[in-house]
């Protein structure tokens, strides 16, 4: 690389040119996984729901263009579980990869800020897959509302990646992980307001949402593509992911140290 690089760019780099070598057996999935929910859920079910429920219970909108921003941000929350779980435990304990790293001139927090810039990347990668297919199906109604449902994306994602990550780096197991998505990714799948206003849940339930990353994301990116967003509630949910991302940050930046100097 050239001389000068940021130390977080040479990390990041590293991950990208590893992709490089497998990014043929994700591109499938990257397309084909939102092109089926949106026919299942979007037209399949969708076409269930409007026919016998009034539109004006989901704000006047489609079935369709209803549930196509969630799982976006459903995409954007798997995708940076995904690449913050196994992959940090095999950077640590079965590649090694992050010990070579740090066998150089990189620092932990270089090697962990590269780690999640790609994170942050492969979200990126996944949401505008998703934002493509969503166009496709006619459920953006502008370009800025879809352009801008990229960032809110990533920035759901790395709410979940960063204390992911931050976890992984205890674990001495894999074990854990599929707790995570089992007890943890599947029920906020089903009740963060994805394919039903949370205002249908029991109001302990619905107080529960409100305070999930992935209810936050899925309002902002449901909010920007419908044209339906307000700056202070957009601001709100952007101020709650973040604060959300940057104690993952901490976290981690103290957890990668114990682990990979101990």
């Amino acid at each position: 690389m050239p001389v000068g690089t940021p130390a977080p760019v040479r990390a990041m780099a590293y991950f990208a040119l590893a992709y490089r070598r497998t990014w043929r057996a994700s591109v499938m999935t990257t397309f084909v996984n939102p092109t089926l929910y949106l026919l299942a859920m979007g037209v399949g079910l969708g076409t269930f729901v409007d026919s016998h429920h009034p539109v004006a219970s989901l704000g006047g909108v489609s079935y369709l263009d209803y549930v196509a921003p969630g799982l976006a941000a459903v995409a954007a929350t798997t995708t940076a579980a995904g690449e913050a779980l196994f992959p940090v435990m095999g950077a640590i304990k079965w590649q090694r990869t992050y010990i070579a790293m740090l066998s150089t001139p990189l620092r932990v927090g270089d090697v962990l800020a590269g780690h999640l810039a790609w994170m942050a990347t492969r979200v990126a990668m996944a949401v505008s897959a998703y934002v493509l297919v969503m166009a496709a199906f006619g459920t953006i109604s502008s370009a800025w509302g879809g352009a801008a449902v990229i960032p809110a994306g990533v920035l759901t994602g790395m709410a979940f990646a960063a204390p992911l990550a931050a976890f992984a780096a205890t674990q001495d197991s894999e074990g854990g992980f599929t707790l995570i998505f089992r007890l943890g990714i599947v029920p906020l799948f089903l009740f963060s307001g994805v394919f039903f206003p949370i205002s249908s849940l029991p109001g302990w339930l619905r107080l529960v949402a409100y305070v999930t990353p992935l209810w936050n994301g899925v309002d902002l990116c449901r909010r920007l593509t419908l044209g339906s967003s307000s700056a202070p509630e957009v601001a709100l949910h952007v101020a709650y992911l973040g604060a959300v991302a940057l104690a993952g940050v901490a976290a981690a930046r103290v957890t990668y140290r114990r682990r990979l100097f101990t």
